[in-house]
């Protein structure tokens, strides 16, 4: 049987003791490897980090003066036209049988400068809509210039209930998209009538800012609480083709928290910025305040208001009046009385540029026409443009001018200005 000699005993340690130590020469390599990687890895991510807040730093300045599309709060305001004679934008509304007064104030209204759209509700006949529609196309002056439209997709108005307010929407929407660079969004209605040529409101508005919005506004509802604010009511015009009066739910509301209420009169005259910001809602007050709105007796008399004075943006461009002359009962009913030749003095007087409300075929209406604007026989007002459309920076105002800036220039300078701005 063979054995082992004493020589190979000896190597066989010797051989377990080098393989421990280069398994240990492997090992801290390795560790040394990993160390020294995870600190390529930290310093690379410190690197990019640094390079990448830099870069947003630098990218965040170079766009700092850019518009962002979309961007709640960050849009700005849209700017007014420069022109040096402003551009008006008129809705002129009417339900059934108000066909001829529509036609009689439109062109008393009218001037080649300014836009206009004219909407018959879905209550007047399709006759009476298609006589106005006609009007319209046929009327040589309107066809030469092309600045009036008629709303061919009518609409169902309730005058209580928030399909007015949706309707002055819609004629704004289409003025935004047909109308061109206006300054000014007026909305009328076919009981309404100017008592001012529009090269006087023209000349007039021509020296006052275009940021400016007049608009009839309070805080204070008082009995509107209870009897608007608080009750819900339902619009059928909001789904039904046939005209009806608003009706009441039995549940009640508490007057809303996250907003401030405001009410005034339903006419106005609105800035292109303020109608702008009302279509596109960027940071989604107007859309809020229209579903509100929605369930509100009266809407009209408020939504515009409330949005108004609800946006930091535009809170302090109000002109707490609505540029109307209007004879309300005491206390005041749902609609002014019909205006007369007893009424005549107190409208010159009380310098606004139009009065409300004239029944039809009112005879005033023709000593407004001979007195104060000068109707030719056709019923339009000759002014600076009349012997030539394309002149329509061309004014000729009268005295109608000087009633106007009387009440303008007290308006804006009135001690109590900014106290009357969303109080």
């Amino acid at each position: 049987m063979d054995s082992a000699s004493p020589g190979s005993a000896n190597k066989a340690p010797q051989l377990h003791h080098h393989h421990q130590h280069k398994r240990k020469s492997w090992f801290l390599l390795l560790t040394f490897s990993l160390l020294l990687s995870t600190l390529l890895i930290i310093i690379s991510i410190t690197s990019s980090t640094s390079s990448s807040s830099l870069f947003y730093y630098a990218r965040t300045k170079t766009t700092k003066t850019q518009v962002p599309h979309f961007v709640e709060s960050k849009l700005h305001v849209a700017p007014t036209s420069p022109n040096s004679v402003p551009k008006l934008a008129y809705l002129i509304s009417g339900s059934a049988g108000d066909g001829e007064n529509l036609k009689r104030t439109l062109k008393a209204l009218y001037h080649p400068r300014n836009q206009y759209a004219v909407h018959l509700d879905l209550e007047a006949s399709a006759e009476e809509r298609l006589d106005v529609a006609k009007f319209v196309k046929s009327e040589p002056l309107f066809q030469k210039v092309g600045n009036v439209r008629m709303v061919t997709r009518a609409n169902l108005v309730t005058y209580r209930g928030p399909t007015m307010v949706t309707n002055t929407l819609h004629a704004a929407a289409i003025l935004f998209k047909e109308g061109g660079n206006w300054d000014w969004f007026i909305n009328l209605s076919a009981s309404d009538y100017p008592l001012v040529t529009q090269d006087d409101l023209l000349h007039t508005l021509s020296a006052i800012p275009r940021h400016l919005n007049f608009i009839e506004h309070t805080s204070d509802i008082g009995w509107k609480e209870y009897q608007r604010a608080k009750p819900v009511i339902i619009d059928p015009g909001l789904y039904s083709r046939a005209k009806s009066d608003v009706f009441w739910v039995s549940e009640k509301r508490s007057v809303p928290s996250a907003y401030k209420l405001f009410t005034g009169s339903a006419w106005m005259m609105l800035s292109r910025p303020f109608i702008e910001y009302c279509l596109w809602g960027w940071d989604n007050l107007p859309r809020i305040v229209l579903m509100y709105y929605a369930n509100f007796l009266s809407s009209p008399e408020g939504y515009f208001h409330t949005v108004i004075c609800n946006a930091k943006e535009f809170r302090n461009t109000t002109v707490n009046h609505d540029l109307h002359f209007i004879s309300w009962d005491n206390p005041p009913k749902q609609h002014p009385h019909f205006l007369t030749v007893a009424d005549y003095q107190k409208m010159v007087d009380s310098n606004a540029p139009f009065a409300r409300k004239f029944g039809k075929k009112e005879f005033v209406l023709d000593k407004i026409d001979s007195e104060l604007l000068g109707c030719n026989a056709d019923g339009f007002v000759p002014g600076g443009w009349y012997n030539s459309e394309a002149n329509t920076t061309e004014l000729r105002p009268g005295p109608g001018a000087e009633r106007l800036k009387r009440l303008i220039n007290g308006l804006l300078s009135a001690e109590d200005f900014s106290a009357k701005q969303c109080r």
